[in-house]
C-alpha cells in the first residue's frame, strides 16, 4: 500500500481515484494510515468477503488456520460503472504486480 501511494499521483492525472483495501481491523487501518501518511482511503474488507469475491483468496490456509481468508496481494480498476476492468494479484506476499503495468494499462482503459 505504501508503494500506491508513490503512483496515486499519476492516476489522479489519468482520472483514477485509488484506494487501498485489507482485512485488518479498523484501528490497524487507522494506524497504518496515520504512520504511512497515506493520501487516499483504506478499507475494510470484513471476513474477506471481497477477496473471496474477487477470486484472490490465497488457497494455502484451511478454515482454522490464522491466516485463512487472507489475499493474494492483489490490485484492481474498478471502472466507472462498477465493473472490474483490469485484475491483477501474484501469490505469495512478498511481491506485488507490477505498478507500470497496472497503469499503462488504466490508460488505455481510460480512453
Amino acid at each position: 500500500m505504501v508503494q500506491l501511494e508513490s503512483w496515486r499521483e499519476k492516476f489522479a492525472a489519468a482520472g483514477v481515484n485509488v484506494a487501498g483495501m485489507t482485512y485488518d481491523s479498523l484501528e490497524v487501518l487507522s494506524a497504518f494510515h496515520l504512520e504511512q501518511q497515506l493520501n487516499y482511503p483504506l478499507l475494510q474488507d470484513q471476513d474477506a468477503k471481497h477477496v473471496n469475491a474477487f477470486g484472490v483468496r490465497n488457497e494455502e490456509y484451511a478454515p482454522g488456520h490464522g491466516a485463512y481468508g487472507i489475499p493474494h496481494p492483489g490490485i484492481f480498476y474498478v471502472g466507472p460503472d462498477g465493473k472490474i476492468r483490469a485484475k491483477y494479484a501474484v501469490p505469495g506476499y512478498k511481491q506485488r504486480p507490477p505498478f507500470d503495468r497496472l497503469f499503462a494499462d488504466v490508460e488505455r482503459l481510460t480512453q
